[in-house]
């Protein structure tokens, strides 16, 4: 079994957890840090009067000289690396985005300490030259972070609204960095009222050299393989902009690239909570497929993706999916694809789109399903996709957050999947990483949307309803914005109804699990042909759902199923 180590962007389940599943899934070990050495947490402690909550304080990040230290510990073991320099130089991703009050010294002295330990990727490339190294890093996100050093939703609000607002255009680096606080007209922007500009901007400016410094020192020295730059939040305009001008300029002048993007050195788009998913997925294609590449057609149920930009993101939706392709390894054909991509982009097509699931499977094409009708998953393209017993055999489903998380996380399943199917031949392998392909699709259409859709209103409803504060919405924090009773009752009420949403999708036509025709998933690829598994059974412990950072947004939530 290949392994594979692995530093997330912090510890939540879609950077942590569901990596590991996915490359169970495809026969990969992955091999990450202590707990203890990525934990990230917002605020744990606050201050209050009556009914006022004053200020929070006191997160938790993760430890950038242990992960070093890891890294170094672990690379002779691993057959490849992944590194995620949020993590590595920040304690995570919210780390990142720490308002800075120090003003920060010019590139490439900006900070000695980042430096060195982004130098491990040298340092790990030099010792090992054969094993492939990828790293995924983010552009600093418009907004602040909330409830991180006293940051609210207030804060958030103001500072995502103020980044949207244009900015004069620079043309390198001196000038995005000069330029944070000028309008186009070349006049300066108010005071903020919330936070202070001028830290915001120092956050800013030590994000994007430590971009640079990736870019510059490592990739364009070829110490890293694959560069995935994703910009969190992002918007059509705004601050950001002259930040993606200047990496893409980078790409091209120093990696090769054309029109910002080189499919074999580096790409940036909108995305961050996927990259770990899709760099993963080429890992594996680069294990199992030596360099023959994995072809998409891509099917439209809806708007063409060409028309659609989500309102935190930057390219349109069929950009956004081209590049996911380019990350992943694969190639977009329109005739004879080895694996299509079907996105629901209008509810009133999901019949459609299920038609054409099935007809797929009927045929052996291996599809992978995009749902993006909204923020969230639409109900009645969800329940007509849980009424096929085709949605079973999906090679990958995601409705979770953005358009571009949706797009990492069931393209990354899919592609590391397929590699597997097509290349592995033991049994007992095929079966383990089938029901670890089982347990993570219906994981998706548990979280995705039985939880984000469903249960969270409840959650969210109760939440706030026993706010112990009038100026916060507790959901945002629970742990410090409710009472522990109420907490308790909280928690105890997401693994209740989480049982009964595990029950009722188990008993959906897409798993069948209990019923006298259980849907079936793919065990094996060979030459065309299908071989199949039923699903068997699904179980959920009931102390795993939880709210890992304390606030409504994000669970724990590790189904397990297994297939015959």
């Amino acid at each position: 079994m290949k392994k594979v180590l692995y530093i997330p962007l912090d510890d939540r389940p879609v950077n942590l957890d569901d990596v590991i599943l996915q490359g169970k899934a495809a026969g990969i070990a992955v091999i990450t840090p202590p707990a203890a050495d990525i934990r990230n947490r917002m605020d744990t402690e606050k201050t209050d009067s009556g009914t006022t909550l004053l200020t929070t304080s006191s997160p938790v990040l993760g430890s950038p000289a242990k992960i070093r230290q890891f890294i170094r510990d672990n690379a002779d073991a691993a057959d490849g690396i992944i590194i995620a320099a949020d993590m590595l130089v920040y304690g995570g991703l919210i780390g990142s985005r720490r308002l800075r009050a120090e003003e920060v010294a010019a590139y490439p002295d900006y900070d000695e300490t980042a430096a060195d330990l982004l130098d491990v990727i040298r340092e790990i490339k030099q010792t090992h030259p054969n094993k492939p190294l990828y790293v995924l890093d983010t552009i600093m996100r418009m907004a602040t972070n909330t409830f991180v050093e006293g940051t609210s939703l207030d804060v958030y609000n103001e500072a995502r609204t103020f980044a949207q607002q244009p900015r004069q255009a620079a043309a390198d680096l001196a000038g995005v960095l000069a330029g944070y606080d000028v309008k186009p007209d070349g006049t300066l922007f108010p005071e903020t009222v919330t936070f202070d500009k001028t830290h915001y901007y120092n956050a800013r400016r030590h994000k994007l050299q430590t971009n640079y410094y990736l870019l510059d020192q490592l990739a364009r020295q070829g110490f890293i393989d694959f560069l995935a730059i994703g910009v969190d939040d992002s918007y059509i305009q705004g601050i950001q902009a002259n930040e993606i001008e200047l990496v893409e300029r980078c790409i091209n002048e120093w990696l090769g690239g054309s029109e910002g993007q080189n499919p074999d050195r580096a790409v940036i788009l909108p995305e961050a909570d996927g990259l770990g998913h899709s760099l993963l997925a080429r890992m594996v294609d680069h294990f199992y497929r030596r360099g023959g590449q994995t072809s998409y057609a891509i099917r439209y149920y809806g708007p063409d993706g060409s028309t659609i930009i989500n309102a935190y993101e930057y390219m349109n939706l069929h950009q956004n999916i081209l590049r996911h392709i380019d990350i992943i390894g694969g190639e977009v054909t329109a005739e004879q694809p080895d694996v299509e991509i079907v996105v629901i982009t209008a509810a009133d097509q999901a019949a459609e789109a299920v038609s054409r699931v099935e007809s797929n499977r009927a045929s052996r094409l291996p599809t992978v399903v995009v749902e993006c009708t909204g923020y969230v998953a639409n109900a009645s393209a969800t329940e007509a996709l849980l009424g096929t017993s085709a949605a079973g055999s999906l090679l990958g489903y995601s409705s979770w957050n953005t358009y571009g998380n949706r797009t990492g996380l069931a393209l990354g399943m899919a592609h590391a999947r397929y590699a597997y199917l097509v290349s592995e031949k033991h049994p007992s392998s095929l079966a383990a990483a089938t029901n670890a392909h089982g347990s993570l699709l219906f994981k998706r259409f548990l979280k995705d949307y039985y939880y984000k859709t469903l249960a969270i209103t409840e959650i969210r409803s109760y939440s706030n309803a026993h706010s112990l504060y009038a100026n916060v919405t507790a959901n945002q924090h629970m742990l410090l914005l409710n009472s522990p009773e109420d907490y308790a009752y909280l928690t105890e009420l997401l693994r209740k109804r989480m049982q009964t949403h595990t029950a009722t999708l188990a008993a959906t036509a897409a798993f069948g699990i209990g019923t006298a025709h259980p849907s079936q998933a793919v065990r094996d690829i060979s030459r065309g042909r299908w071989k199949l598994a039923s699903y068997d059974e699904a179980t959920l412990e009931p102390s795993n759902p939880d709210f890992i950072w304390g606030r409504a947004f994000e669970i724990t939530l590790q189904p397990a199923v297994t297939l015959d």
